[in-house]
């Protein structure tokens, strides 16, 4: 690395140290901080006088950054769990076509009847309006608390969608294409350079599939065998390995990084490893992603406004109009109140990052003329700017001009009265899975609570996945891990760790940086128990089967379970385990064989316990009824 880069991070650094804290107390947000940090030193600032910002280097520094986008749409691949997709799949199919398809059937008209553009220039255009930024938003939403929200689900919803299309949106564009052939501009050469234009969509398709293939057959046992050596930095290593190397990939067919590291995220939502994973990348992720931020706010090509101020700010509005209105229009038939509707069509309504890579794209095709996709460029990093002002605006102005009183961060009185539906569940965390933490998990999920596992043991987690349990591998003595884990969210923590030295060290940086997370504690002894009561905690179990159904009923009460039902599931859960342990002794020769018994077995005892939690539930109903009476 030469000297000048290393100067150019370190204005890049000192930019964002210190604008990000200035904007941040006068209320204006981390990601105006960055985005006027990137103005400051961009080549028509200060650049030139610093020496560090002429175009070129601008625009390398601008795709050096995109790779915080690609963590973060990795990590946004991770967050989507099959079968959490298949639970929100009407939101994010109905609200997301909604906007993305309103969007484009506005603006490609607009394109080919007013403007003069052909017919694969307009759904080019129209497709790469139709992004929002990924990127904004989510850091948006986390900043202000903002994320449990219906604004923020259904935001979460639409860039699920976004996400999601541009898959089918990077294979339709080549076909688009009146070139034939694959123009690539600058320095950076693809393998599909020259090609005919439909090579494109048979590349894309190909780099998919050796996506999710890779992913699913080699990732998944490499991390494995990583997991078994327990060296934290090898593992690190490798996360950060497999990031760069899909976008490694996808660049050299001419793809998006962010697409491919989206893909690698999905193909691994699944595994039992995402949780370390999103620990290990966070870290980086927050890093690159406020440098992008920057380079961002350093590409508004002021030149280009000067020349065509008109057509700059009659594009800015009318588009980020368009998407309002179509978002208005979303938002009101999702049922979304007309602050929270607002909020949704103010956050969504500016062009993401994601045009940037279909502007590019259609740019070597030859799809839209070179003129109109720099216009469209510096319109979509202004629009990126111009929205969290448009946020403070409508927090500091708008809404409370409606008559509503903020009680929160981002949030305002009326929105409590919307219902959540699964997001008010009870959230448990359970950290160690040995017999004692099994045993207090199979207590808690067999009556009707999802609990999150982190085990450190490798094969253990194998093993237990066999047997059908939802554990994942992950430190959870790792501050980023518990963030992970969403950990600021959850109601209850079951400390089961063994040795007691790393269970100690878990129960104080939970009480350090979650006071809020009620903890239930295992000690192996009577002295470890000391230990723990003389710290101030009182929900201290000495570690035996029965203490641990102990801990498994006082869960239940803790979880809003009243103490006769919690105690009757606990009776429950004892007897039928009992008869459990005599049956499964009898396979203990055959691992395969137990495995199967095993899972008949968990079955057996989660349909008893679901029986006593209904018939509970009848009594408690003939009870309510007759006190009506």
């Amino acid at each position: 690395m030469s000297e000048i880069s290393l100067f150019q991070a370190f204005i890049y650094l000192l930019a964002a140290v210190l604008c990000v804290p200035i904007a941040k107390r006068l209320g204006l947000g981390s990601v105006l901080g960055y985005l006027i940090a990137g103005v400051l030193i961009g080549p028509f600032v200060l650049g030139p006088v610093l020496g560090t910002s002429s175009g070129d280097e601008v625009e390398d520094i601008m795709h050096a950054a995109e790779f915080g986008v690609v963590m973060m749409l990795f990590l946004v691949g991770l967050e989507l769990n099959p079968k959490e997709f298949w639970k929100m799949r009407k939101r994010i199919v109905g609200i997301g076509s909604i906007q993305l398809f309103g969007t484009l059937l506005i603006v490609a008209p607009i394109c080919l009847h007013f403007i003069g553009l052909n017919f694969g220039a307009s759904v080019a255009i129209g497709a790469a309006v139709a992004m929002s930024s990924t990127a904004i938003i989510l850091q948006t939403l986390s900043e202000k608390g903002l994320t449990k929200t219906p604004c923020g689900q259904s935001s979460f919803s639409v860039l699920v969608f976004q996400d999601i299309m541009v898959i089918p949106i990077l294979a339709v564009l080549p076909l688009l294409a009146v070139k034939s052939t694959i123009v690539t501009y600058g320095d950076h050469h693809t393998l599909l350079d020259g090609a005919p234009g439909w090579m494109k969509t048979l590349a894309i398709i190909s780099a998919i599939g050796l996506v999710f293939f890779v992913g699913n057959y080699i990732v998944n046992p490499f991390f494995k065998y990583i997991a078994r050596l327990q060296v934290r930095e090898l593992f690190t290593s490798f996360a950060l390995m497999l990031v760069i190397g899909v976008s490694v990939l996808m660049n050299y067919v001419g793809l998006s990084p962010a697409l491919g590291a989206f893909m690698a995220g999905m193909t691994l939502a699944n595994s039992e490893f995402k949780h370390q994973l999103e620990s290990d990348i966070e870290p980086f992720k927050a890093l690159l992603l406020g440098l992008f931020f920057i380079a961002v706010g350093s590409t508004i090509n002021f030149r280009l406004i000067a020349n065509e101020p008109l057509t700059i700010v009659a594009l800015v509005i009318g588009i980020m109009l368009i998407k309002g209105i179509v978002l208005m229009i979303a938002g009101w038939i999702f049922k979304l109140k007309f602050n929270q509707n607002l909020l949704f069509a103010l956050l969504l309504s500016q062009v993401g990052e994601f045009a940037f890579v279909i502007l590019n794209i259609s740019n070597q095709l030859q799809l839209i003329p070179k003129h109109w996709v720099d216009l469209l460029l510096a319109t979509t990093a202004i629009t990126m700017a111009v929205t969290p002002i448009l946020l403070i605006v409508n927090e500091k102005w708008i809404v409370p001009l409606m008559g509503m009183k903020r009680i929160k961060a981002g949030g305002f009185e009326d929105d409590l009265e919307y219902d959540f539906g699964d997001l008010t569940d009870k959230k448990v965390i359970i950290a160690g899975y040995g017999d004692f933490g099994n045993t207090v998990g199979r207590i808690i999920k067999y009556s009707g609570f999802n609990a999150t596992v982190l085990d450190n043991d490798s094969e253990r987690v194998e093993l237990l996945r066999k047997l059908g349990y939802n554990v994942h591998f992950g430190d959870a003595t790792n501050l980023n891990t518990l963030k992970a884990v969403k950990a600021d969210e959850a109601d209850l923590l079951i400390a089961a760790i063994d040795p007691t030295e790393v269970n100690k060290k878990l129960v104080e940086l939970v009480r350090q940086n979650f006071p809020h997370l009620k903890i239930l504690i295992r000690s192996r002894n009577r002295f470890d128990a000391y230990d723990y009561l003389n710290a101030g905690y009182d929900k201290v179990y000495r570690e035996t089967f029965y203490t641990a159904i102990e801990v498994g009923v006082d869960a239940l009460e803790e979880l809003g379970w009243n103490h006769e039902d919690a105690i009757r599931q606990g009776e429950i859960f004892k007897l039928a385990d009992r008869a459990s342990l005599k049956k499964l002794s009898k396979h203990t020769h055959n691992m395969e064989e137990y495995i199967s018994v095993s899972r008949e077995e968990i079955e057996k005892i989660r349909l008893k316990l679901k029986e006593g939690m209904n018939l509970q539930m009848i009594v408690n109903k003939e009870d309510k009824n007759s006190d009506e009476r």
